[in-house]
């Protein structure tokens, strides 16, 4: 009689269920110098798509804003690397003109070549914008593997916030902007709003009421908001159950271990096997891949390993918030829903921001963990809904206590939230410890005071520096403002 368990593999029925789905295959990345390259110029695709095709910048301010960033294999847990020799070689290949940008209105895309013949063949890259879908990296492959069909987008439910006409001047707000303005000059607007009015909405030399710009990693509040709302829907259970992704399903795996909680704060324990430069094996925590690896955004992140702990480590990835994005398409298609249509009708279109767009993966992703635009208005638009516990228009649309769920930090050693940073290590000492915002890359926010009943917004081009000090002030002269 052969024996019920094996030498090798565990037989148990209740721990191997007939027909259980198999682990997922994991993710290794390739960080030799070749595939980097390839990595730095299809993220230059992406940033000049981003700018000429969705923001609507002409190719002269667009060289103007430009600012060349080196990719390079990430950190520990607790460092992060030293790239300089990268960024010094990629700004003399800029300078050199040894990378070539070039663009074509009528395909609405970039193509990029960076020529060195110490590396061979020269290296290219290209991305594409398509409406409703942002700037898709296309990277060196041929074309998209979904058909970019227009969305249909609903109208906004009521009439929502802010009457018409011009805000009242307020001396003290308005030399605060002055002062912002005047010391970061990458700032597309800059708006301060309660529920019931606009109090100050100001734009910089590229900016415009109507002007969508880059959120990058405003985007995770986004993808935290959608969460919350298949929770009140019904479609999700608790943020502490074991993390529904597709690919983890198999009830055996260390993955299991991940909640969405988890996800949600950074503290996934998720990171990606690597082979490094000299071909070693090497632990990856990406934190920006995802927005220049032409590849399924969804499946990569599900395919990294679980490295320590989950729950126990803070770790700023992109890749747990991708893994939210699976699950958010996931729980829609279940219910036999058409998957963009859906992601824009449970939040973006159900408060009224008519401008926002995610950016898609080459296979359709909505890419969850930024880069969606939106004009100014619409960012405050979502920041009003946290305002309002919720709550829009009269109409429940987050579960009773999630806005205090997401904007606590409640774990010590990190001032993140869900998805949102917090201000308990006073990053703005003017603003109140409570003080949380929604924050994307090159220091953009959405600024929650929510005991004043206040929305500050302020975006801004990558790379360009912002005057924090100065945005410090004018947190600061708002809340005097609506003190008297």
């Amino acid at each position: 009689m052969p024996p019920v368990t094996g030498p090798y593999f565990d037989r148990t029925p209740l721990l191997a269920p007939a027909r259980s789905p198999a682990l997922p295959r994991p993710y290794v990345f390739d960080c030799s110098p070749r595939a980097l390259r390839g990595k730095v110029v299809a993220f230059i695709a992406k940033r000049y798509v981003d700018m000429m095709y969705v923001t609507g910048l002409s190719r002269a301010l667009a060289d103007r804003h430009f600012r060349p960033r080196a990719i390079g294999q990430s950190g520990d847990l607790t460092t992060e690397p030293d790239i300089q020799a990268r960024q010094a070689e990629l700004e003399a290949a800029c300078r050199s003109g040894a990378i070539t940008v070039a663009h074509d209105d009528g395909e609405r895309g970039v193509s990029v070549v960076w020529t060195d013949p110490a590396m061979g063949a020269p290296v290219r890259a290209q991305a594409i914008a398509r409406a409703g879908y942002g700037g898709i990296v296309l990277a060196d492959r041929d074309g998209l593997d979904f058909d970019p069909v227009p969305v249909p987008r609903a109208a906004s439910a009521g009439p929502g916030p802010w009457p018409g006409g011009t805000p009242a001047a307020d001396p003290g707000i308005d030399g605060a902007i002055d002062a912002l303005l005047a010391g970061s000059p990458g700032i597309y607007g800059v708006l301060v709003a309660t529920p019931d009015a606009i109090l100050a909405e100001r734009y910089g030399a590229f900016g415009a009421p109507d002007r969508v710009t880059p959120s990058w990693s405003m985007t995770k509040a986004v993808t935290a908001t959608l969460i919350g709302r298949l929770i009140h829907e019904g479609w999700l259970g608790s943020v502490y159950d074991p993390a529904p992704a597709p690919l983890w399903s198999d009830p055996r795996g260390i993955h299991r271990l991940v909640t969405i909680d988890s996800l949600l704060r950074m503290r996934s324990g998720l990171g990606f096997q690597a082979v490094d430069g000299q071909g070693e094996a090497a632990i990856y925590f990406e934190n920006n891949f995802v927005y220049y690896n032409a590849e399924d955004a969804f499946d990569t992140a599900q395919r990294a390993i679980v490295t320590t702990l989950p729950g126990a480590t803070y770790r700023y990835i992109n890749t747990g918030v991708n893994v939210l994005g699976a699950i958010i398409r996931d729980r829609i298609e279940q219910r036999g829903l058409p998957y963009h249509q859906t992601v824009y009708g449970l939040l973006a279109d159900r408060i009224g921001m008519a401008s926002y767009q995610h950016s898609a993966d080459c296979t359709g992703n909505f890419i969850a963990s930024g880069s969606g635009f939106a004009t100014l208005r619409d960012y405050g638009r979502f920041g009003l809904l946290f305002l309002q516990d919720g709550v829009w228009n009269g109409e429940r649309l987050l579960p009773e206590g999630w806005v205090d769920y997401v904007t606590a930090p409640t774990h010590t050693g990190s001032e993140y939230a869900a998805c949102f940073r917090s201000n308990a290590g006073l990053t703005f000492p003017s603003l109140p410890r409570d003080a949380v915002w929604a924050s994307g890359a090159s220091d953009q926010r959405i600024i929650l005071l929510r005991d004043h009943g206040l929305v500050i917004v302020v975006t801004n081009e990558s790379d360009h520096p912002m005057d924090l000090a100065a945005l410090d002030r004018l947190g600061a002269a708002v809340i005097r403002a609506v003190s008297r």
